[in-house]
């Protein structure tokens, strides 16, 4: 698929976000994907951690980590890479790994063994995902560590209580937008230069 196709069907594109406020484009972006293999992988890891978090987590919870980190993972990715065009859950994805992760930390010691597992398996993902990461370079780490981080500070205070939820949401909502200003005087000087050399 072309970059121009991905486009034109909500792909993630620095100076369309930025420029023309598209933001849209964050969430659509979310649920394209690059091949058969690419949604195959996601939809397999969703299959995995997605089981856990459903019993772990209460469905607001879920679906608001999911998205916000979705979201965060797209704006990190604008800022590392600010005119490339971008598709995929994997932000989302890797931000459920992080709530999983953050909630099995607040409460290692009352799960002991358990926590010792998930560590372990957690440790050999992030390790391929990391190698997978380097190897190809369609795949765009930023977007996963950004989600990662997101989706574990969710996760911790969601530990902590239920009610953290709303907190999360707000605090991510101020953070998001002031990123994005920080994004609009950061890039448009940018994008603007890229415009003059090409017309």
């Amino acid at each position: 698929m072309s970059s121009q196709y991905l486009l034109s069907i909500g792909a993630i594109f620095g100076p369309s976000i930025i420029i023309d406020g598209e933001l849209w484009r964050l969430v659509t972006a979310m649920f394209l994907h690059g091949g058969i293999e690419h949604i195959a992988m996601n939809m397999l890891s969703l299959w995995f951690v997605g089981r856990v978090m459903e019993s772990w987590f209460d469905r607001v919870s879920y679906i608001s980590i999911y998205f916000i980190s979705g979201i965060a993972g797209g704006l990190i990715s604008i800022y590392m890479h600010p005119t490339t065009v971008g598709i995929g859950a994997s932000g989302a994805i890797f931000g459920i790994f992080g709530a999983l992760s953050g909630m099995v930390i607040v409460h290692r010691r009352r799960m002991e063994e358990q926590f010792k597992a998930f560590m372990k398996e957690f440790g050999i993902i992030l390790f391929l995902n990391l190698v997978i990461g380097v190897v190809f370079e369609s795949v765009d780490l930023s977007a996963h560590i950004g989600g990662l981080i997101v989706g574990m500070i969710g996760g911790a205070m969601v530990a902590k209580s239920y009610k953290m939820i709303w907190i999360y949401i707000s605090i991510m909502a101020i953070s998001m937008i002031l990123f994005y200003n920080y994004l609009y005087s950061y890039l448009v000087p940018i994008y603007t230069g890229l415009a003059n050399l090409l017309f």
